[in-house]
C-alpha cells in the first residue's frame, strides 16, 4: 500500500505483510528524522487495537521516494542497538509529553 507519511493530509495508515503472508493494517503514530543517523523513522501501531488495549509500537527506518511516498517495502528493521536506543528515547519523550501525544 502506498502512503505519503510526510503529508499531514494523507491517510496515515500502512499495511504490513508478515512472513506467512498475513496482512495487518497499522496507523502511523509519528515520523521523525535523526541527524545522528541520517535516516527517517516511522513508528506504527496496529489499527485494530481497542482504546483500553495495550499497544505494541513498531519502529522502522524508511526511504521515501522523491514525492514522499512510502510502501511497506521501503521500511527497514532497526538492528543496531544504539540506533534502537535512540528511537526508544524519542518514543519515550513523545509518550511523556502531553503536548506531543495529544493526551
Amino acid at each position: 500500500m502506498s502512503e505519503k507519511i510526510n503529508n499531514q493530509d494523507a491517510e496515515r495508515q500502512i499495511t504490513l505483510v508478515d512472513e506467512q503472508g498475513n496482512e495487518e493494517l497499522f496507523e502511523v503514530l509519528f515520523t521523525f528524522t535523526s541527524e545522528d543517523y541520517h535516516k527517517s523513522y516511522v513508528l506504527l501501531y496496529p489499527a485494530a487495537v481497542g482504546e483500553d488495549d495495550d499497544v505494541e509500537v513498531q519502529a522502522f527506518s524508511y526511504n521515501a521516494d522523491s514525492e514522499g511516498d512510502v510502501t511497506s517495502s521501503d521500511l527497514h528493521e532497526i538492528t543496531n542497538d544504539d540506533e534502537w536506543d535512540m528511537v526508544q528515547g524519542v518514543l519515550n519523550t513523545f509518550l511523556s509529553d502531553d503536548r506531543l501525544s495529544g493526551e
